[in-house]
């Protein structure tokens, strides 16, 4: 049996990461609840691709977070035969002065040294160019998928950019008079509510998603990169909790009038 101190210990490691099957669940029951209210709306269709990106994402971060051997071995082979070759090459300069025994001027020397300095920098720079070559390659493949991700935000706020409930909340004498170009409307104020929140949702589980990307790859730039995207989320977010708030603060019962938006 587990001691005290390890069941502690597990649970507190169970808060201390993001679980990516947590995640996934969580998008499969946000997926059958917009099914289940809305089945033939185009933020299901969003929903549903944000569920295969995260299943996506499950397998980009395990591989993200596993070391490339065959890329290291590689990198490391060709190190160690930039430095081989360029110890040869000093070395056989170094005897075919020995045999020649040339004697050089305090300017000829000054030259020799500042050509072995440049050799020097250039070849610590590849150096650094090959080890840091795996970094570079995860971080490629984390930007494409939170550029990905990105384009999902997005999305989802266009399916929201229109659900004003300006239009069903009657204050007083006012009421929308909606235009030819108007879209159509065909939500009671409770599903709006529904349809909202579902939004908000998503957006949330979006920067969820992202957040596993930065939890598997410590990198400068991929953790700049999925900041970002978590601040755009949360941005677009509170856009439509303000459309939420319109619609508690009008207190309607949700049961008429409907709403002439295309979900």
């Amino acid at each position: 049996m587990q001691s005290s101190q390890e069941v502690q210990n597990s649970s507190m490691s169970n808060y201390t990461a993001i679980d990516p099957e947590k995640i996934i669940s969580t998008i499969e029951r946000l997926k059958a609840r917009i099914e289940e209210r809305f089945p033939k709306s185009g933020l299901r269709n969003v929903c549903d691709q944000l569920h295969e990106v995260s299943v996506h994402m499950k397998e980009r971060s395990n591989w993200i977070a596993r070391p490339v051997h065959w890329l290291r071995i590689l990198t490391w082979v060709v190190c160690i035969l930039i430095v081989v070759g360029t110890v040869g090459a000093i070395w056989m300069i170094g005897s075919d002065a020995s045999i020649e025994q040339q004697s050089t001027s305090f300017s000829d020397f000054v030259t020799l040294l500042e050509a072995g300095i440049n050799d020097v920098v250039l070849i610590g720079a590849a150096i650094f160019f090959l080890l840091s070559f795996e970094t570079r390659y995860k971080r490629s493949r984390a930007l494409k998928a939170l550029h990905e991700l990105r384009s999902i935000a997005h999305v989802i706020d266009m399916h929201q950019l229109t659900k004003d409930p300006h239009r069903i909340t009657q204050q007083g004498n006012s009421v929308f008079v909606p235009g030819l170009m108007s879209p159509k409307l065909n939500m009671t104020p409770f599903e709006l509510r529904r349809y909202l929140d579902y939004c908000s949702e998503m957006l949330s589980l979006t920067g969820k998603v992202a957040a596993v990307y930065n939890q598997a790859f410590d990198d400068g730039v991929a953790t700049a990169a999925a900041s970002e995207l978590e601040s755009l989320t949360t941005g677009l977010s509170s856009k439509i909790w303000q459309k939420i708030l319109i619609l508690e603060s009008s207190g309607d019962s949700g049961t008429t009038p409907r709403i002439e938006t295309e979900v």
